[in-house]
């Protein structure tokens, strides 16, 4: 005769039941052995490749149509630099008094796509904030004239208090240059309707048309850019006021932006009109 007890500790457990469960059961402890091969299994689990991960790692970059003279230039370089066993010194002036200085200093961090610098982008390589070919102008003589002229006025006028102005008028005269400034900046700094490369044949068939410069289909509404040396969407023209080209991506803001920047003009204008017939009449 097995009495109850003895028969509960040798009876065998169902077989979807682990030791460990049959210990707490039975109130036996496990040995150390048993509790290590168990860690040693939830940490085999963990410890899975994150194939999400790899996937972000690998995403490929958008290749834009771009001037394919300009990409052979630049594997060129690359393929030189290659090939050297040694450092590839090039003998470049430190100033050629020409637009590329400005690049070679400014942009120096940013990733160039013909003519264009990709100062943020996104992980699968669409910009976010962008320079144009003609930043430099827009940079250093765009928004110097706006904030110089407009100041003057501002400061001998606007905020003058002999000027006879009431002390409401600035709370509409200073919004006006910040708004200007800001669309500016989206107009400037913003993707103008850069095209992927597309060579699938298929794309004829839909009325696209074949470009030599960039070895890319387009629509018809999409033009070779030459500052930029790539194809934009809606392409109209290059503004050196802001820097840039103006196609489909930055055509709204460069509107609002033409409009905002003669109400400041002539706001600033009528001003100093004003301002110069009080000091006559009186």
């Amino acid at each position: 005769l097995v009495s109850p007890s003895t028969a509960m500790a040798t009876a065998p457990y169902p077989p979807g039941e682990s030791s460990s469960v049959s210990a707490v059961k039975t109130g036996v402890e496990l040995p150390e052995g048993n509790e290590g091969e168990r860690t040693s299994d939830d940490n085999r689990i963990s410890t899975q490749p994150d194939n999400d991960d790899d996937d972000a790692d690998n995403l490929v970059k958008k290749v834009y149509a771009v001037s394919l003279r300009w990409e052979r230039e630049q594997q060129g370089r690359m393929r030189q630099t290659s090939n050297s066993s040694g450092p590839v010194i090039e003998h470049k002036p430190l100033l050629t008094f020409t637009i590329e200085d400005f690049n070679r200093y400014f942009c120096c961090c940013a990733r160039r796509v013909g003519s264009m610098f990709f100062l943020l982008e996104r992980r699968d390589g669409s910009p976010i904030v962008v320079a144009g070919p003609c930043w430099p102008f827009c940079t250093f003589v765009t928004v110097p004239l706006i904030l110089v002229l407009s100041g003057f006025v501002g400061y001998f006028i606007v905020s003058n208090p002999d000027s006879g102005l009431p002390w409401w008028f600035a709370l509409i005269y200073y919004p006006i240059i910040v708004f200007v400034l800001s669309v500016l900046f989206c107009v400037s700094c913003r993707d103008p309707g850069l095209m992927e490369r597309v060579t699938d044949e298929e794309a004829a068939e839909n009325g696209w048309f074949w470009n030599e410069q960039v070895g890319s289909y387009r629509p018809a509404g999409a033009m070779y850019c030459r500052e930029c040396k790539a194809l934009v969407y809606d392409y109209d023209h290059v503004c050196p006021w802001t820097g840039t080209a103006i196609g489909k991506g930055n055509m709204l803001p460069f509107k609002i932006f033409v409009f905002s920047v003669n109400v400041l003009c002539y706001f600033s204008v009528g001003l100093v009109i004003w301002q110069v017939m009080d000091k006559i009449t009186t």
